[in-house]
């Protein structure tokens, strides 16, 4: 079950993502004084093309953290229940939540897209040797 600690962890850290995307997004809209009615009503204005960058990027950090970590969930849930969730399968989940966090960090940051990419596939790798290690022991 200590695989379930990181789960826990990421999900918390998707929140912070939360928190900080909106902490930054709301002053930017009402700094650029952008009507909400506006972006509804019309497809080619988007918050992209309004906010600057720094401002987007932690809004698409949060997107991401909704896209890879959902194999995370699930392997990791996978994993408590059949009882190889502790030992290096959970030393493995901390890494990955540990390398999420760095890439949330570089992209709502710095966005070096080199870098960002290194520490997704590193993470990546991770989530393929947990997903490896649950399909051995479930078949």
């Amino acid at each position: 079950m200590a695989i379930l600690q990181p789960v826990v962890a990421l999900a918390a850290w998707t929140m912070v993502m939360w928190f900080w995307l909106y902490g930054t997004r709301i002053p930017a809209i009402n700094a650029a004084k952008i009507d909400p009615e506006e972006l509804v009503n019309d497809p080619a204005l988007t918050l992209d093309n309004v906010l600057p960058p720094q401002v987007q990027w932690k809004a698409h950090n949060y997107n991401h953290l909704h896209e890879a970590p959902t194999v995370f969930y699930a392997v990791a849930i996978v994993l408590a229940i059949i009882g190889q969730g502790d030992g290096l399968n959970a030393q493995i989940g901390w890494a990955y939540v540990v390398l999420r966090v760095i890439h949330s960090v570089i992209q709502a940051t710095i966005n070096k897209i080199q870098l960002r990419f290194a520490i997704f596939a590193l993470s990546s790798f991770c989530l393929m040797f947990l997903v490896a290690r649950a399909a051995l022991a479930m078949f």
